[in-house]
């Protein structure tokens, strides 16, 4: 689990595409500091396990699934990435609860400045939609943003410098991709209200008090 508090930027040094999956080799130096083999480390807003690490860089293993619903499959050497650790619940959250599990990929539509932020509107896929609400939270490559607006057809956010300073986004342009998670209370409010509308409604006691109260005596 994640807060969406991106805690730097990281880069690719090396990558090696098999048949099995692919391997990335991040360079990284704050996320290096407890990080051990076994761990979760969120990558662009991806939950990966650490496989191999070194001084100053770590490794990851990526399977063809994962490669195929985010934006990893367009990682290459030198790219920089966002990088989290997995959250410590005796800490403050300071953006939201994140899994880590992307649910799709949005593509940035405009990008303006607005005041000192920086405005982007990004599409995103109707499921991933269902889930915004203005005010509410969502995941941008890992990062825990609140939407300013919704659409039929996308979502908007801003970011103020830091962010743009210490994260991706600051360098990202109209066209380019990102990893979307939604917020993860809304997944499960909407299963919770699924399964009560599915429960078998029971069958009113038809009495005196019953009529009365609809005004039919």
């Amino acid at each position: 689990m994640f807060t969406g508090i991106v805690e730097e930027m990281g880069a690719i040094t090396s990558l090696e595409k098999t048949l099995a999956g692919t391997r990335f080799t991040i360079l990284a130096s704050t996320v290096m500091g407890d990080l051990k083999i076994g761990d979760s480390v969120s990558v662009n807003g991806t939950c990966l396990t650490v496989v191999m690490r070194s001084e100053r860089d770590f490794s990851v293993e990526v399977s063809p699934e994962t490669l195929s619903v985010t934006t990893l499959n367009s990682f290459a050497t030198g790219m920089p990435v966002n990088l989290e650790r997995a959250m410590r619940l005796n800490e403050r959250i300071g953006g939201h609860l994140v899994a880590g599990h992307v649910d799709g990929v949005g593509v940035i539509r405009s990008r303006q400045q607005d005041g000192n932020a920086i405005l982007f509107t990004i599409s995103a896929p109707p499921e991933i939609l269902r889930y915004c609400v203005a005010k509410g939270s969502i995941t941008v490559d890992g990062i825990s943003l609140t939407i300013n607006d919704v659409t039929d057809h996308g979502f908007s956010v801003a970011i103020i410098p830091h962010t743009a300073k210490v994260t991706t986004l600051g360098i990202k342009q109209v066209n380019d991709s990102v990893n979307l998670e939604s917020d993860l209370i809304g997944k499960y409010v909407e299963r919770l209200l699924q399964e009560r509308s599915q429960l078998p409604k029971p069958t009113p006691i038809i009495d005196k008090d019953y009529l009365q109260k609809r005004g039919l005596i």
